[in-house]
């Protein structure tokens, strides 16, 4: 019965082999093959057998193409221990999985091995035996001759033997398989051939522990400034980089583990193994790289910290700053909707409020460089710049109180108090230029601050000029005293002279010529402000060699009854004569004078005047009334410089095209100041007609103008009222607007500081960080246009848009460390991104709460001779700390670091000629055979007496 059941059990094994056979590799992955994760090239298919009262499952592996590697890294396990390429598994459908009887794992075996030779299959198939933790199996293979091959694999987890922890320990146990009758290996020959696997691993950055640290400080102080020693202050990795003023970020490179293997040698004695083991690793075939990134980088549990981070909780905040119409409204406990705020929204102690503030408003003596760094596509973000006091305030927002509607109240209350302060106090606000411009490609609030910084520089000048003349009055006061001392002191010397002798009266006239030496600077003073006053103009043609009476020779009468005509006759506040043109009344250069600057706009100005364009429709009329203030100084100006002049005169200046000229004329200006003597006078032309229509708002306004130049016009922008404006604006902003202006700023600025980190020429980064700049732009649009509201999906948008900027974000981060690591060998790192970068990539497009953690990315880079110095430099010498602590158990040290992975694969080859079963063998077969074949794989120990396992798999053939 039992031998009938196991017959039937047989066959179905036969069956589902012969099935496989007849399909092959293509059709089973037609079939459904399944695909496994640890290669990229093999697969496997199942299938149950029932036998007795229990279930099996067999596995087939199989693989489509390519030859079997020693060292491929993609290998089945078992193909790597044995050499094969296509195996059987069967094994018990248990909760352990392996055969723990002995016999029923020998009759197991034996039924396999029956149905395989019944099929004509040269598979090998194995069995799982023993404790699942040993991964022990026994296997057999018929080799379709009168060779069958045995498979053993067992694993030594403790209380491993010294010797085998040695090359020669382990090339005797391998002998001592075929060597039966020789008790002393050492003595003999044996032909073995030998490949060896080195791993070794980079020491982690926290090797050293802080006490060890600090007792290093304490020794080497006096080396600290030694040219060529490593500071012994232990630093973080990312000290120098950007984001560091806001974060540290963790290292995504923990490591590297170098993967170091030796050609095929042939080993005759134990004596060779001992040499073996104390070659250098450089002496070695290939050396192989491998990094070791950190765990789950390419997913987000909540535990990393960085912008993006930070930036989604500024979105949140954004959320719920609906809530209310005042920003003061989240920070008073009377608000009835502050039940509302989580009790995990604190505010910041004062201290770090202050110091945040110290922060903000630091005097820096050299304004920054504001377009330095600056990524081509950052205007189109409407933020503000980096550098800038605004976005300074946003990135400081990010982290204070973790970036919660309340902190951010508070710091935006005390932030405005500071900047009034400012204004009250006539101080200029740091990290803004006054430079007398308004981007208004940046933020209103950006576009505020820089109006707010020039009406203070205004008002410092006001405050100034009232001062000199404050100055100016006194030193009046002192002239007339000196005058008053100067009269007291002179008549009575004059009136003694007129009675004295020649003598005595050259006596006097020399002490009055002392006391008119000491007042002469008063008179000096006096003749230079005279020669500043603009010059009476003369008639054309005045003959300059005609003589012209002094002022002083003339009567005060004469000088009294002047025609009060000449006075406005003085030419005052002219920039120099425009080209040809003549007045229409006078033949006179016309001349162009100095105007005032338009009066300084942000963009929310500019939308009222277009706003009331739009409304009341554009004529010339209204636009004179929307530059009334502007054209009057105007008019006023070109009065002042062109005496005499008319309207028409300043039409032909000030808007060419509204004067119709009937012959051509000159109207550009001329760097030639000088006039031409044969002009044609009077020009002829008229006014256009807009400009002629009665109730011209332009006509109205020339007769109202008074004579003044520039310089003594009443300014054009008012720094009292605008400043007040602005500061009004500041404090009485709603929060929503409050925070729009912070997202688009924050995420501008955030942006623009990842910007400005070195990571070499990695095409992929710049790539992506192209992209992140377009992305923001189209997203945050919505933003910069108020088109904002509470139940907008533009919060969803903005929370996406946080995603992407933490891959880019973790991609950058990656991206610097590898290059500050491989700054002489940039191949490398190039390698490593641009593999890792094609990893990440179809992660990118969904959430990192989503992403499949289960692939972990694994990357080998074969090094070239050159690159091979600059990796071993990586592994420094262990200090005395690190040295105590490990005993080296292993050799083949790479300075001074042992391997912490040994591989070795031994083979014998016989000629099968050269054995008993020589006659019977067929031709084919008189060949090198490996009959013996062993795989071991060991780590070391450490100081505490406790063994990493070894794993020695063994394989004997017969």
């Amino acid at each position: 019965m039992k031998e009938r059941k196991q017959r039937k059990f047989i066959s179905e094994i036969e069956a589902t082999c012969r099935q496989w056979l007849a399909d092959g590799p293509k059709r089973l992955l037609e079939k459904g093959a399944v695909h496994l994760d640890s290669s990229d090239n093999i697969y496997k298919v199942k299938s149950e057998l029932k036998n007795a009262a229990k279930i099996y499952s067999m596995e087939y592996y199989f693989e489509i193409s390519g030859k079997i590697a020693h060292w491929n890294c993609t290998l089945h396990d078992l193909q790597l221990c044995f050499g094969v390429k296509e195996f059987l598994v069967i094994s018990p459908q248990s909760a352990s999985g392996v055969v723990l009887d002995a016999p029923e794992a020998t009759k197991l075996l034996s039924a396999v091995s029956i149905a395989l030779a019944n099929c004509s299959s040269l598979w090998p198939a194995f069995v799982p035996v023993h404790d699942p933790s040993r991964k022990a199996f026994i296997g057999i293979q018929n080799m379709g001759t009168i060779f069958m091959r045995r498979f053993e694999a067992d694993r030594i987890g403790s209380q491993v033997p010294i010797k085998f922890m040695h090359l020669e320990g382990l090339y005797e146990l391998f002998v001592s398989k075929f060597a039966y009758c020789m008790s002393d290996h050492s003595m003999h020959l044996f032909r073995v051939h030998l490949l060896m696997k080195l791993t070794y691993q980079t020491l982690p950055n926290d090797e050293d522990n802080y006490d060890d640290i600090q007792e290093a400080d304490t020794e080497s102080a006096k080396s600290e400034t030694s040219p060529g020693c490593d500071n012994p202050n232990r630093k973080h990795w990312d000290d120098d980089c950007p984001w560091n003023e806001w974060y540290s970020a963790e290292d995504p490179v923990m490591g590297f583990d170098l993967v170091v293997t030796w050609s095929e040698k042939v080993v005759e004695s134990s004596l060779e193994m001992a040499e073996m083991e104390n070659a250098s690793p450089h002496e070695a075939e290939k050396w192989i790289l491998a990094p070791n990134l950190y765990p789950n980088l390419d997913s987000s549990k909540g535990d990393r910290i960085g912008f993006a981070s930070q930036l989604h909780l500024l979105v949140n905040a954004l959320e719920m700053s609906f809530e209310a119409p005042f920003i003061e409204d989240f920070v008073s406990v009377e608000n009835p909707g502050s039940d509302n705020l989580e009790s995990t929204m604190v505010i910041p102690p004062p201290t770090v409020l202050d110091r945040v503030l110290k922060d903000l408003f630091l005097e820096d003596p050299q304004l920054p460089d504001f377009a330095k760094d600056e990524h081509k596509s950052s205007r189109a973000i409407k933020g503000a710049p980096v550098e800038s006091l605004f976005a300074q305030f946003c990135l400081h927002s990010l982290w204070f109180g973790n970036c919660n509607i309340r902190a951010i109240s508070v710091l935006w209350i005390e932030f405005v108090r500071e900047i009034r302060w400012h204004w009250e106090e006539s101080q200029p606000l740091p990290k803004i230029p006054a430079n007398g411009s308004i981007d208004l490609a940046t933020c209103l609030i950006n576009q505020k601050l820089q109006m707010l910084a020039i009406c203070i520089g205004k008002k410092r000048e006001l405050n100034e000029e009232f001062e000199d003349c404050i100055g100016t009055k006194d030193n009046a006061s002192a002239n007339m005293e000196v005058i008053a001392t100067f009269c007291l002191v002179l008549v009575p010397l004059l009136l003694p002279v007129l009675f004295v002798t020649d003598s005595e009266q050259g006596e006097k006239m020399q002490e009055v010529n002392k006391v008119g030496d000491e007042s002469s600077s008063f008179h000096a003073q006096s003749q230079a402000f005279d020669e500043k006053r603009d010059s009476l103009l003369t008639p054309e043609g005045f003959n300059g060699s005609k003589t012209v009476e002094s002022k002083f020779s003339a009567n005060a009468q004469d000088v009294h009854s002047a025609d009060k005509s000449t006075l406005d006759s003085i030419r005052r506040g002219s920039a120099g004569p425009v080209g040809s043109m003549k007045l229409l009344k006078l033949c006179q250069s016309l001349h162009a004078p100095f105007t005032q600057s338009a009066p300084l706009m942000t963009e929310d100005m500019h939308e009222e005047r277009l706003h009331a364009i739009e409304t009341f429709g554009f004529s010339c009329n209204f636009s004179a009334q929307l530059e009334r203030e502007t054209l009057s100084s105007d008019m006023s100006a070109f009065k002042a410089a062109n005496p005499g002049a008319v309207f028409e005169d300043f039409i032909r200046w000030y808007s060419p095209r509204d004067w119709e000229n009937d012959e051509s004329e000159a109207k550009g200006p001329s760097t030639d100041l000088t006039e031409g003597m044969n002009v044609d006078w009077p020009p002829q032309g008229r006014l256009s007609r807009r400009m002629s229509e009665s109730g011209n708002f332009w006509r109205k306004i020339w007769d109202e103008a008074p004579i003044l130049p520039a310089s003594e016009q009443k300014p054009l922008l008012d720094p009292n009222r605008e400043g007040e404006k602005i500061l009004h604006y500041l404090e009485t902003m709603q929060p929503h607007q409050l925070l729009e202006q912070m997202v688009c700023t924050a995420f501008r600025a955030s942006a623009d500081t990842l910007n400005q980190t070195n990571y070499g020429s990695l095409k992929e980064m710049d790539t992506k960080m192209d992209q992140l700049y377009l992305t923001m732009a189209s997203t945050l649009r919505p933003l910069q246009v108020n088109l904002l509201s509470n139940t907008s999906d533009t919060i969803e948008d903005l929370q996406r848009l946080c995603v992407v900027f933490e891959h880019v974000e973790k991609l950058l981060i990656l991206a610097a460390s590898l290059h500050r690591r491989f700054r002489q060998v940039p191949q490398i790192s190039e390698a490593i991104f641009s593999n890792y970068y094609n990893f990440y990539l179809p992660t990118m497009g969904i959430g990192l709460a989503d992403v499949d953690t289960q692939k972990e990315f694994d990357m080998k880079l074969q090094l070239s001779q050159n690159e091979r110095q600059v990796v071993s430099n990586m592994f420094t010498p262990p200090t005395a700390n690190q040295s105590w602590r490990k005993v080296l158990s292993m050799g083949n040290h790479l300075n001074g670091h042992e391997p912490i992975l040994r591989e070795i694969i031994f083979s014998m080859h016989d000629n099968a000629s050269d054995n008993h079963y020589a006659s019977s063998s067929p031709r084919d077969y008189q060949q090198d055979t490996e009959t013996y074949r062993m795989y071991t794989c060991g780590t070391s120990n450490d100081l505490r007496g406790l063994l990493s396992p070894l794993r020695m798999l063994a394989i004997e053939c017969h």
